[in-house]
């Protein structure tokens, strides 16, 4: 095994041997970053000690399918298991990955997939639009929900807020945190059978625990998690976080919303088969399927 990991670093050679010997299931992400790190291009590995589960193996990690198969099968022989090749399609994130293995090892059901939002389809979905509307992409699965949203500084509350000193408010980030529970609501919290949740159901009722620790101002990208913490009709809590980097930006301990069911709509029929399209109900004035969500991705690129 030793010989296996020679390229990797020691930590994760020593994780992998405290594995071997107690089968303790925290050495596994260790295990798991060091042998993405191992195949990662040198230049990429920072991004790996951020511990920033969002990081896509593909698109920021530039991780291949194939360099994809040679980290399996490493990632077999070093925690004695087998991977099979169909359950690696849905695995795009370095959370997805961390997620997978730590199932596989104690023997329990696999997650269901992480689904990526882009800004259109955030913008089709959700009661909030531009310009009070702050994720720019998101990713949501059953255990919560991150998204990002990055400062511009063309935001129209900054012209007063503060004077020559743009500044983002408190309450709007805590505003942002709130919007993504809202959209885990709509895109990954469980629902009765024949029901969704009505996006005209979901507002703020309260929160509590609400720390902020750092100033944000335009250029920052603000990192954005909620996970749900309590869920029965017609209340959802949720815990919620903004980073900047590595950096605390807002914690709150509880964010708490209302919600409700409505009647899931009838999927079209063709040629006799009823057709799930796995989208949620487009909220009112959200752009439908033909129009245009150019402001949308104007916002996000401003």
């Amino acid at each position: 095994m030793r010989d296996a990991l020679k390229r990797c670093s020691a930590s994760t050679v020593e994780a992998a041997v405290q594995f071997r010997k107690s089968h303790d299931v925290a050495q596994v992400p260790v295990v798991v970053i060091g042998v993405l790190e191992r195949f990662v291009e040198p230049g990429l590995r920072a991004k790996l000690k951020e511990v920033d589960d969002d990081l896509r193996l593909v698109e920021d990690l530039g991780i291949d399918s194939l360099t994809m198969m040679e980290i399996v099968i490493l990632v077999e022989d070093v925690l004695q298991m087998q991977i099979n090749n169909e359950e690696l399609r849905n695995l795009r994130t370095v959370g997805d990955v961390k997620t997978f293995i730590d199932c596989k090892v104690r023997g329990l059901p696999l997650p269901k997939p992480t689904k990526f939002l882009p800004i259109e389809h955030i913008g089709s979905v959700m009661p909030i639009q531009p310009p009070f509307l702050f994720l720019n992409e998101a990713s949501v699965n059953s255990a919560g929900a991150n998204g990002k949203y990055k400062i511009t500084g063309q935001e129209f509350f900054l012209e007063g807020h503060f004077k020559n000193n743009p500044v983002m408010p408190a309450s709007i980030m805590l505003e942002a945190i709130g919007q993504l529970a809202v959209l885990y609501l709509l895109e990954g919290a469980p629902a009765e059978p024949g029901k969704v949740i009505s996006p005209a159901t979901i507002f703020f009722t309260g929160c509590e625990g609400v720390r902020a620790h750092r100033i944000c101002k335009p250029g920052d990208i603000l990192s954005l998690s909620v996970k749900p913490k309590r869920m029965k009709m017609p209340l959802a809590t949720f815990e919620g976080s903004i980073r900047v980097g590595q950096e605390k930006a807002v914690m709150a301990e509880e964010i708490t919303l209302t919600f409700g069911f409505v009647d899931a709509p009838a999927q079209p029929v063709i040629n006799g088969v009823e057709q799930a399209n796995g989208t949620a109900p487009a909220a009112a004035g959200a752009p439908q399927s033909g129009e245009s969500t150019t402001p949308l991705r104007a916002a996000v690129s401003a």
